[in-house]
This record gives C-alpha cells, sequence and structure tokens, in this order.
C-alpha cells in the first residue's frame, strides 16, 4: 500500500515516477533536466484539463456551444491549447527525431495564445545535447498520468508530483537547489504559525513559489475545519518577486498548476535593486531569503529609504531582507522568515545595533531556533523569525513588551542518513505554543512557559541578554523527570558500574601491550 508521509507526498506513485524519469536522464545535469521533465508535467496537466472541457464542449455543441472557440476555456479558467500543442499530436510523434522542435513550437504556441504564460514554458528541447529517443520514452511516461482532469485536480495529483519532483531536483542539486525549494515542513511551520486567512500574502525571494501554495492551501484546508478538496477559492492575494529568471518561470508554472492567480511581476528582477512592488503594504510576509548572502550590492544603496533600524552591511544581506520586510508590512501585518543562526546574534559591520534597533521598536513577537539538517542546499542552522507590526492590534492580546522564545532544536525526525523533517506533530506543537501565548481566539491550548522549550520574555529581558535572540538563552534547562531512585542507591551503583568498567579496560589494556610485545614493539 502507498504510505502516506509528512512531506505531502504519496511515497509510491510519486518516487517510482521520479526513479523513472532519473532513470532517462543520461548525463544531463539535474539543473537542466527539471525543466525539461517539470516543463512536460505541466503541458500534460493543461492538455488533461482542456480535452476535459473540449468534451464538454462538444456533447453542447448542439446548444451552441464551439470547442473551437478560446473563450470557452478562458471562462471557466482553463488555459486555451492550440491544435499544434495538444498532447495527441505530441504523443504521435515522440518517437521521431524532430519531436524536439515539435514540443518547443508546442510551448510557443501555447504561450501565443495565454498571455499569462509569456516567456514562462521551457523551449529548450530541439537541443542537440538532449537524446530524443529518451525524450520519447519520457513523453510516454508522463503521459500515461491522469494529472489534469476533474478527478485528479481535485485530488491536486499534478500538485503534489511537481512539488515531490521539486523538492527531489533540490536534493539532487545540492547546494543550489535552495535557490527554489524551501522544505515542505519549514514552509508549514511559517503557514501554520502565521495563519494567514485572508488578505496580501507576499514573498520577495519567492523561489518555486512554495510558500504562497502552502498559503493557499492553508486558507482552503481551514474553510471546512476538515478540507473541502479545493473548492473554495482562497480568500489571499499573491505578490512575489524572484531574482533568478529560470526559478521565476518555475513558479508561475506552480502556480499556474494551482490555479493560484499571482503578481510576480512581469519578468525576474533584484528586489533589492528593482523593487517590482514599491507601494505594496503586505498583511503577511512569508519568506526563505538566501542565507548571509555577500554580494547584494548593498554599497550602491546606502541612502534607501528602507533602512529606517540602520544601515546594513555591504557584505551580508540579513538585515537589508529584514528591513525590507519591515518596510511592506501593513500597519496590522506580521512576518515570517528562515534566517542563518548567526542573525541572532552577530554584532559584526554594525549588525548588532540593527538587531537592537528593531527589537527597542517592539518589532519582535516570536523566535523559533530549528533543528539541524532540515535543508538541502546547506547545513549552518537556522532560525525562523515573526515580526508583527501592531502588537496591540485586537486581533490577538495585547502582548507588547513581550516575546516568545521557542526551541525546537529537539525536534524532527530523520528522515535518511542526512535529511531531517519536522513532523505534522511538532509543526502543531510550535504552532499551538505560539497561537496560545499570542491568544488566537481559536486556540485551545492554554499558553505556559515550558522549560528547554518556550518561554514568554520581556523587553528587558533580552536586554540583559544584550539583545540577543538565541531562544536557548531564554528557555532554559529542560526538567530531568526524577526516577525515583534515591540519591545514595543511585551513586552506590553508579559507583559500583564505574569501577567495573575501569576493571574491564585495564584488563584490555594489558591484552593490547601483551600483543605488541609479541610482535616486537611493547618495549
Amino acid at each position: 500500500m502507498a504510505k502516506e508521509n509528512s512531506n505531502g507526498a504519496n511515497l509510491g506513485f510519486e518516487s517510482e515516477l521520479w526513479r523513472a524519469a532519473d532513470a532517462l536522464r543520461s548525463n544531463m545535469d539535474a539543473a537542466e533536466y527539471k525543466h525539461v521533465v517539470l516543463g512536460l508535467i505541466f503541458l500534460k496537466y493543461i492538455s488533461d484539463a482542456f480535452e476535459e472541457q473540449r468534451a464538454k464542449l462538444e456533447a453542447d455543441r448542439a446548444q451552441g456551444a464551439d470547442p473551437e472557440d478560446p473563450d470557452e476555456y478562458r471562462a471557466v479558467n482553463i488555459f486555451w491549447v492550440p491544435k499544434e500543442a495538444r498532447w495527441s499530436k505530441l504523443k504521435s510523434e515522440a518517437k521521431q527525431p524532430t519531436i524536439g522542435k515539435v514540443i518547443d513550437d508546442a510551448m510557443l504556441a501555447i504561450e501565443r495564445d495565454n498571455p499569462a504564460l509569456k516567456g514562462v514554458l521551457p523551449k529548450d528541447y530541439a537541443h542537440p545535447r538532449l537524446d530524443k529517443q529518451r525524450l520519447g520514452q519520457l513523453i510516454d511516461m508522463v503521459g500515461n498520468i491522469g494529472l489534469g482532469d476533474k478527478a485528479n485536480r481535485s485530488k491536486d495529483i499534478l500538485g503534489r508530483v511537481y512539488e515531490y519532483f521539486l523538492s527531489q531536483f533540490a536534493s539532487a542539486e545540492g547546494k543550489k537547489g535552495g535557490q527554489f525549494y524551501t522544505p515542505r515542513c519549514v514552509v508549514r511551520v511559517l503557514v501554520e504559525m502565521l495563519a494567514p486567512y485572508k488578505g496580501r500574502v507576499y514573498d520577495p525571494c519567492c523561489g518555486s513559489g512554495g510558500m504562497f501554495v502552502q498559503s493557499v492551501e492553508f486558507v482552503k484546508a481551514h474553510a471546512t475545519g476538515n478540507g473541502n478538496g479545493g473548492k473554495t477559492k482562497a480568500d489571499v492575494s499573491i505578490f512575489g518577486q524572484e531574482s533568478n529568471h529560470t526559478t521565476w518561470r518555475l513558479a508561475k508554472m506552480n502556480l499556474a498548476i494551482r490555479q493560484i492567480e499571482n503578481n510576480l511581476g512581469k519578468e525576474h528582477a533584484d528586489t533589492f535593486h528593482r523593487d517590482l512592488h514599491p507601494d505594496l503594504k503586505a498583511d503577511y510576509i512569508i519568506a526563505n531569503p538566501p542565507f548571509n548572502m555577500s554580494d547584494w550590492g548593498g554599497e550602491r544603496l546606502k541612502d534607501d529609504k528602507r533602512w529606517k533600524y540602520g544601515i546594513p552591511p555591504a557584505g551580508n544581506a540579513n538585515f537589508a531582507w529584514v528591513q525590507h520586510f519591515i518596510h511592506h508590512l501593513a500597519p496590522t501585518g506580521l512576518a515570517g522568515f528562515v534566517l542563518a543562526n548567526g542573525s541572532m546574534s552577530s554584532n559584526q559591520s554594525g549588525e548588532g545595533e540593527i538587531r537592537k534597533n528593531i527589537i527597542e521598536a517592539d518589532l519582535v513577537d516570536c523566535m523559533v531556533a530549528l533543528p539541524g539538517q532540515l535543508f538541502y542546499s546547506t547545513q549552518i542552522p537556522v532560525c525562523l523569525w515573526f515580526l508583527a507590526r501592531d502588537k496591540k492590534n485586537g486581533r490577538f492580546r495585547d502582548r507588547r513588551g513581550q516575546t516568545l522564545f521557542i526551541d525546537a532544536r529537539k525536534l524532527g525526525s530523520m528522515i535518511d542518513r542526512v535529511h531531517r523533517e519536522l513532523t505534522d506533530d511538532d509543526i502543531r506543537r510550535i504552532a499551538d505554543t505560539y497561537h496560545a501565548w499570542r491568544g488566537d481566539k481559536d486556540c485551545k491550548v492554554k499558553y505556559e512557559d515550558v522549560p528547554g522549550f518556550c518561554k514568554s520574555a520581556t523587553l528587558d529581558d533580552i536586554r540583559h541578554h544584550n539583545h540577543i535572540l538565541t531562544p536557548g538563552r531564554y528557555v532554559g534547562a529542560a526538567e530531568v523527570e526524577d526516577d525515583g531512585e534515591p540519591f545514595e542507591e543511585k551513586m552506590a551503583r553508579l559507583t559500583t558500574a564505574l569501577r567495573e568498567q575501569t576493571e574491564k579496560s585495564d584488563k584490555l589494556d594489558q591484552i593490547i601491550w601483551a600483543n605488541l610485545e609479541d610482535i616486537g614493539y611493547g618495549g
């Protein structure tokens, strides 16, 4: 039986598909092959949705329906697929040496007839380095999956396959994979804590759009309290930006697959130097900016209006990102984002002063220390920052002058030799702790400090720690459960055990020296 894991993937179906696709990769880099596979999956998805609607229109032809009228499809949010781009054509020519050009032409035709996809789809299939026989096999494989018809759309099969492949490619690419993919469990912690039910959601370094997908899924899942198969339209507006062109395209496809309307700008652009949403004030900001970015061109932005709390160092963009987020927060907005642990304690190049100013402005709502090995791209330990523009905004309790610290470093389970994942229970525990602390009206849990895990601290407490935000400093050590063994008895038992171990050690030493003497090295 297929096995669900907290990654959202249904292991069995997706993993088999991945193995089959990966076997066709040959000598191509994962970074390059990613666009070949994900582009075909996207094409299959819009073809399935198109064919289903086309069949309906054929059935209604007597009532005046026209299956070849693009507006009949656009009216129900389905991409119009021109004749030269239909899957049946690709399938019929899959074994021809010209299949690469056929696919490129199909992508061009779809972009031509669907302006929302202009510049988004990969068009590199005719390139000589792509083995056309393997490409034909890949088309056959993708063709056997039902991705975009109504039944599969309601289960978000394609979305799950797409995300599974994104995560697998991120793993295959190692460090570079972090540019486009944030592990699902980390995104879920951010989204579950912020609970973005309604409003403008903004990610200025959006990668492949995972924060948006999870935000919309969160709204849908909570629409009936139990999930509703994606029938409810999410009441959030999506704004994003991405500096890498190919990653920007992945994000556009990722959102199009889920029919999530978005404004990621007309093209990729650098957030610091060409802000595509300069007037945006967001209700929620969710982001995973590049860690410790050193070449962000900070020396050209010293007078920027975003640096209200201090000029960020030219050699590290961490506090440029933080101040960019604050600049774009609405008066009651909340931000949750990932940063390297150094951001909580660094005093280099003025970072300590900027952090102090942000703390003294009473913007820091919650800090979470995460366990290591969650990311494909880095082993650097990371933390989550949560900022609130106004801690007395009426939605939650008045928590001015207070900050919650959560030390989640001991949570999570290893899913393979080098990667850890937070379980559903871990995510629920962290989110419930935050919601109970800030006083969410629907939260059934009562907040209390837990030594070794969470602590509600005051501004004075943080001043006492020199404005360092590392949760371990505040939560203290976990209480050790009393095992009921009297102290005298325990000491006697442990002393006896130590004596026995020491005697064994002495005997082993004698044996080792005797053996060395036997071979002439014991003197």
